[in-house]
């Protein structure tokens, strides 16, 4: 299962990716949904929001990246051998998403996003599915994490 949604994930990615890159002019603002979602092709040379963008760190975002990835898989493998199957899903869509970024800053130099949304009028950041796949990892770690401490409180008052 884990190395299904891996790599599930990563083939979207990539091919949403490559889709979108294949007609960039077609791309520049083709609206959806009136109003609220665009497709908008835009290369990210940072990271989330093109923070430190500029091309003189790709080589640092690559390292880093990189380095993430080793650990997230390892991490995906420490869940799965622990029997935490949420915790497994959890880390191998942290691990797509930051794979499949550090497949464009490897092979490019650069990240391809393309979904743009507007949202209460509020123009989102343009982000991808492998940023999709690390926010959806990271929002099941968090409620994860909730559940958890709700179950040891429920645990420790029902002893009193």
């Amino acid at each position: 299962m884990r190395y299904l949604i891996l790599i599930a994930v990563l083939v979207l990615d990539q091919l949403t990716k490559s889709f979108v890159a294949a007609s960039p002019a077609q791309f520049t603002h083709m609206e959806i949904i009136p109003g609220f979602f665009y497709l908008t092709y835009a290369k990210n040379t940072g990271v989330a929001w093109s923070m430190f963008s500029g091309g003189q760190a790709t080589a640092a975002l690559c390292v880093v990246a990189g380095t993430a990835s080793i650990v997230l898989l390892y991490l995906m493998e420490k869940a799965y051998r622990n029997h935490q199957k949420l915790q497994t899903i959890v880390f191998a869509l942290m691990a797509s998403g930051a794979l499949g970024n550090l497949i464009d800053r490897l092979m490019l130099g650069y990240v391809r996003d393309f979904l743009d949304f507007y949202i209460f009028g509020y123009d989102f950041p343009i982000f991808n599915i492998a940023d999709s796949a690390l926010c959806i990892g990271v929002g099941l770690m968090i409620i994860e994490m909730i559940l958890e401490e709700r179950k040891e409180k429920a645990d420790g008052n029902s002893g009193v």
